[in-house]
């Protein structure tokens, strides 16, 4: 099972220690923060693929810990956890891409289902970067398929070469590896013979 990393930030000492234990308990790597300057400054060092962050604390707020999340690892889920709920405040939150929003007091399993709703997204986030990483090569031809300015699958198919040259602006220049350089030349004295 893939352990997730989860930053529990909250300047109430009841909910970090409640969260944390249930969390461990399920597994999760969990580390808190008792306020917001500080998860600020452990964001800036670790990375999170969780951060649940109280909305309303001194000084540095949970809209300032999401900003500072985004801006560093932008895919790390932010959940806003607050007992001040209104609809301004979460339409704020949201907007500035906060991943889920929850009202205090929540149980356990409100907790762990949305935490689960957030690993789903991270899973997928992951296959999807997989899937644009591909590069469609022919496997007879070695040609490759272009879709940037297409339909997917229906893009123009362009040798290495060209590919290489017009997407990367790289110069290409023939040459043989050692294997195919020996290849080439048994082809050539069995020629001459």
């Amino acid at each position: 099972m893939v352990k997730y990393n989860i930053l529990i930030v909250d300047d109430d000492p009841l909910i970090l220690e409640s969260l944390s234990t249930a969390l461990e308990g399920k597994g999760y790597f969990v580390r808190t923060a008792d306020n917001g300057k500080i998860a600020n400054e452990i964001i800036n060092k670790s990375d999170f693929d969780i951060v649940i962050t109280d909305l309303v604390m001194d000084k540095v707020d949970g809209i300032k810990v999401l900003k500072e999340v985004k801006k560093k690892r932008p895919e790390t889920m932010v959940l806003i956890l607050t007992g001040y709920g209104d609809l301004k405040s979460a339409v704020d939150a949201l907007r500035l891409d906060a991943d889920d929003y929850i009202l205090k007091p929540c149980s356990d399993d409100e907790i762990f289902f949305r935490i689960s709703k957030c690993i789903e997204k991270i899973e997928y986030k992951k296959k999807i970067k997989i899937y644009e990483d591909i590069l469609p090569v022919c496997c007879v031809c070695k040609k490759i398929r272009d879709d940037v300015d297409g339909e997917p699958g229906f893009g123009k198919w362009f040798s290495m070469e060209e590919y290489l040259s017009n997407k990367a602006k790289v110069s290409i220049t023939s040459s043989y590896c050692p294997r195919c350089a020996e290849e080439a030349r048994k082809q050539i004295e069995k020629l001459r013979k």
